[in-house]
């Protein structure tokens, strides 16, 4: 499946019989010789009665992460369409929390990605006191999490700048101890901005989710955005809703690719 073009496998482990220590994620992910992918999305039951599912996320490096913003659009559309559930709307449990999915039509989904958490500690980031700004080699960014770790980075246009060395130079800064995603913010309007984000684990992808919700949150923040803000990929456009201490809202599109099965 992908959501703007970040793309996942999504696989159905409601029986319990996947175990990921079995397969090599890394070579799954590799898009030469595996299957291709950015992220894998596992679907499990939960044991909490207020839970439809348990949604589990590992990077293409096959490190599993607490959040996706794209994937979860990916899976709340996998469960309804193969008859998993029969709700539009789910109440879904992440290693960082509960999130609410909202199925829209056939292929739009909105998730509530619950409120963003500033508190270095709990990004987590390794700065003395939470400010609105930080500055590492230089680099003036916000940090923030959605569930991961974000840093965001307001440049005046984003279509010709080399995004991998300043990425990199942040996510090994040793500011943070889990890692990084790093959003590179072309304000257009109040209403509008275009981001490209290197994740970790992965690198540059065509979408995240969860970094437009970073940026939109930065951007409001700072008073540089209204409260409601398109949000320009290079896969496509994503809408994110956010007031100043609220949870924040995302709304895109999910698609299926292929299905198939794998020898592991």
């Amino acid at each position: 499946m992908h959501g703007l073009g970040n793309d996942f496998i999504v696989i159905d482990n409601l029986n319990g019989v996947f175990n990921e220590n079995s397969i090599n994620i890394p070579k799954l992910a590799n898009r030469h010789t595996g299957i291709g992918f950015d992220q894998l999305l596992i679907v499990e039951s939960s044991e909490r009665s207020d839970i439809d599912f348990k949604y589990r996320i590992y990077n293409a490096d096959g490190q599993e992460v607490q959040q996706c913003g794209n994937g979860a659009r990916c899976f709340a559309l996998y469960v309804f369409e193969k008859e998993l559930t029969s709700k539009r709307k789910l109440n879904v449990e992440t290693l960082n929390g509960d999130i609410e999915l909202t199925i829209n039509d056939a292929s739009f989904v909105t998730v509530n990605m619950g409120k963003p958490e500033f508190m270095p500690t709990k990004v987590p980031a390794n700065f003395d006191n939470q400010q609105k700004k930080y500055s590492i080699n230089d680099t003036e960014i916000g940090v923030l999490s959605m569930g991961n770790p974000h840093a965001v980075i307001h440049v005046n246009e984003i279509e010709n700048i080399e995004i991998e060395k300043t990425a990199n130079d942040i996510q090994n800064s040793g500011y943070f101890p889990e890692g990084v995603n790093v959003g590179f913010m072309q304000i257009n309007s109040p209403s509008n901005i275009s981001l490209r984000v290197y994740e970790r684990g992965v690198g540059e992808t065509q979408a995240c989710g969860t970094g437009a919700c970073a940026a939109v949150v930065f951007g409001v923040e700072n008073n540089l955005l209204e409260n409601t803000v398109r949000v320009s990929l290079p896969g496509g456009d994503l809408n994110i809703n956010y007031n100043n201490g609220s949870e924040v809202f995302m709304t895109g599109p999910a698609e299926f690719v292929f299905e198939g099965s794998v020898k592991v």
